[in-house]
């Protein structure tokens, strides 16, 4: 358990010391956000922002999760590091958007085919690979079942669970891409979500089918369960870190750097912890934004008229009075409401089982 303490805290620090850095040097290059026209007015106050943020928590990350396994001597897992291959190599797609739209000066940052085609090959060869290297009980750290808090069901096959996990990576990647609007509003919320999966992972560490004091009809039957905690931990930690810098008002951005990075560490997460379609339960929030676009977009399609004042979702509630704060504070309060009961859910399973 020292493992998840130190991943967390060395993460903590990096970002704490190292956000500003980045920041100064981000300023000096003139990496600064766009921002649109057509937005709240209050927002246009941030033009100019520090962007690709997320460069420091995914480098505080890696270093964390890997310097922490240096110093309590165990090797990293497979499933621990497929987790962070998904998230380094989400996070590069969003730099080179972030790079093309900021330091090329182009708005749209990467053409959309480009883009979809790197969130598709790491996607995949994250799917792929999560389907091999079968530990000595033949587990591999994804598997082909559905899953809720445990797989059920028959097995969908290894080609219906690459198009699933496909599914699920982008889904998630731009569930938290929407939720970045307002100053440190999805970083906040990812934190929560990431909280809830070190506690996963430790529950189901303490509960693996591969312990014969705990194996019975309530076992999980997960790889790599305190590993994946690990990686959670130097997520959270991290995020807490960049937050100080994140908040309102706001120092720096995530950009789509750290929003796709932090979208497919939760589908990662979620894959090989088997709890697939719980985090639609503990990322609440992000599929509440992600509703509220498409409910926008295919309302005025299909009759010409809008439901929201603007999509996604926080953008409404600021254009009917409420400040910036008030909103990121009450969408926090909802976010805390679906890890509870997210918890509460796997919790609750295991108990009835």
């Amino acid at each position: 358990m020292r493992q998840i303490l130190f991943s967390g805290v060395i993460g903590l620090f990096l970002t704490l010391v190292g956000t500003p850095l980045l920041i100064k040097l981000l300023a000096r290059k003139g990496y600064g956000q766009f921002i649109r026209d057509d937005g709240p007015r209050d927002h246009h106050s941030k033009r100019g922002t520090p962007t690709m943020g997320g460069i420091a928590f995914i480098t505080a990350t890696l270093i964390a999760y890997f310097a922490t396994k240096l110093a309590s001597g165990t090797s990293p897992s497979v499933s621990g590091l497929l987790v962070l291959f998904l998230f380094a190599g989400m996070g590069l797609v969003g730099f080179l958007d972030d790079y093309i739209k900021i330091v090329k000066q182009r708005s749209l940052g990467l053409r959309a085919k480009a883009k979809m085609l790197g969130q598709f090959i790491v996607g995949v060869t994250f799917a792929i690979l999560s389907l091999n290297f079968a530990d000595s009980r033949e587990l591999t750290p994804a598997s082909t079942h559905l899953s809720f808090t445990q797989d059920f069901g028959w097995s969908i096959g290894p080609v219906l669970f690459v198009v699933w996990a496909l599914f699920m990576i982008l889904a998630m990647s731009n569930g938290v891409n929407l939720t970045d609007g307002l100053d440190g509003l999805a970083t906040g919320a990812s934190v929560m979500v990431f909280g809830a999966y070190v506690f996963i992972g430790v529950w189901q560490y303490g509960q693996s089918c591969a312990n014969e004091l705990t194996a019975g009809a309530g076992c999980y039957e997960v790889r790599d369960p305190l590993d994946l905690a690990v990686v959670a931990a130097a997520l959270m930690g991290a995020l807490f870190g960049f937050l100080w810098w994140n908040t309102s008002p706001a120092k720096i951005f995530m950009g789509d750097t750290g929003s796709l990075a932090l979208g497919g560490a939760l589908a990662g997460l979620a894959i090989l912890s088997r709890t697939e379609l719980l985090l639609a339960v503990l990322g609440g929030l992000f599929v509440l934004i992600t509703m509220s676009v498409v409910i926008q977009v295919g309302s005025f399609r299909l009759t010409g008229k809008r439901v929201f004042k603007m999509a996604p979702l926080q953008h409404h509630f600021e254009l009917k009075g409420w400040s910036e704060v008030l909103v990121v504070v009450r969408f926090w309060i909802i976010q805390g409401m679906c890890v509870i009961v997210g918890l509460g859910i796997f919790y609750g399973t295991w108990a009835t089982s």
